[in-house]
């Protein structure tokens, strides 16, 4: 087994998807026997400079032509490959080996010279791994001929409690993708209910847009019933999941949402933005009821960008959670129920490391 050495965004330092799932990855790669070392590349990823990039050559040995017989695998986070196509290419000539892990496809609006090197990168790339099967559909729609999807995993969890009055919780960086503004606009249309909430994650990803929620939640006077935690990781954490008995992931885009397979492994149901991946991430737990439909630990909603029908769905539903208690329990039964299905990081270790090492890999998609 050649040594693997992983290249992440050194300018990602909050807590993301991302990073959650490198982190974890690499320690399952680790207790199967692999030799891992993670790299952190500086730079304004996918943005970075010539220095930069010249650098991120250097580590897949792009000046070195013919010099890799025995040499680690390199797998690239895509934030920095899609910054990087020449160096890519120049490691694809000079006989490396290097893949690509997909997060999130860059995004459309992004424009057609960011989309072009994304796709000479991924060319470029031994192979591409997707995080979900969204970005995976999305990369073989743009015309890549091959990908193949590696869902994260997920660590046991204690069982949540719960609080009374109800707790909510949106675990998510602060940043407008994000779409804490919604949350907090929704909320304020249920103050006649008592229940609590809580927005944790980082304050420092996007400091305008942070400043933009507070304000937000101080304009609708919701300061002794919305708390912003910033990030928390650890004990702390743990304690937030304890006392939540509902989560929120209404980003407006997301691959996957890891949050919400965590929330799930707490036994904590979610409401979901439809038309992301975090749709995926909720039927995650393998249910179903007699009659085929499906029987899911939240809610998926349809939540157009802009105006006031958004915030006025969002409220409807939470409403009814809080008011309801056969959803409730519903919701609540089934997020149990899917608790007890959840993959284990072991798995997406296992098929990375059958992909590396040859033909016969798990999960390939062929466009």
């Amino acid at each position: 087994m050649r040594p693997i050495r992983l290249l992440v965004p050194g300018n990602i330092r909050h807590s993301s998807g991302g990073n959650v799932y490198n982190a974890r990855l690499v320690a399952g790669l680790q207790e199967r026997g692999a030799e891992v070392e993670v790299v952190a590349v500086e730079g304004n990823w996918p943005d970075a400079g010539a220095k930069e990039r010249r650098r991120l050559g250097t580590l897949l040995g792009a000046w070195e032509p013919e010099a890799h017989h025995g040499d680690a695998v390199a797998i690239v986070d895509g934030l920095v490959a899609v910054g990087a196509p020449d160096e890519l290419e120049y490691a694809a000539k000079a006989g490396g080996e290097t893949w690509v892990l997909v997060h999130m496809p860059v995004e459309e609006s992004s424009g057609a010279a960011a989309l072009e090197r994304e796709a000479r990168a991924l060319r470029a790339a031994t192979g591409v791994i997707c995080t979900s099967t969204s970005s995976a559909s999305l990369l073989l729609e743009r015309g890549l001929s091959r990908v193949t999807v590696v869902l994260p995993g997920v660590n046991p969890a204690p069982l949540a409690q719960g609080s009374r009055p109800p707790h909510v919780a949106v675990i998510a960086a602060l940043l407008p993708n994000k779409d804490q503004l919604l949350s907090v606009h929704a909320l304020a249309r249920i103050q006649d209910l008592e229940w609590t909430a809580s927005f944790v994650g980082s304050e420092q990803a996007d400091p305008d847009y942070a400043r933009e929620v507070r304000a937000a939640i101080t304009a609708h006077g919701l300061q002794r019933r919305v708390q912003l935690t910033g990030e928390l990781i650890g004990e702390a954490l743990e304690a937030e999941w304890a006392r939540t008995d509902l989560t929120l992931l209404v980003s407006r885009l997301e691959a996957f949402g890891m949050a919400v397979t965590e929330s799930l492994a707490h036994g904590i149901p979610v409401l979901v933005r439809a038309g992301t991946g975090a749709v995926e991430a909720l039927g995650m737990g393998g249910l179903g009821t007699a009659d085929g439909e499906p029987r899911l630990p939240g809610a998926v909603l349809t939540l157009p960008d802009g105006g006031q029908e958004s915030p006025g769905r969002l409220a409807n539903a939470l409403r009814g959670w809080l008011v309801d208690g056969k959803t409730r329990e519903k919701w609540r039964s089934a997020a149990l129920d899917a608790r007890t299905r959840l993959p284990g990081w072991s798995e997406p270790a296992q098929d990375v490391l059958a992909l590396l090492e040859g033909p016969g890999g798990h999960g390939e998609r062929q466009g």
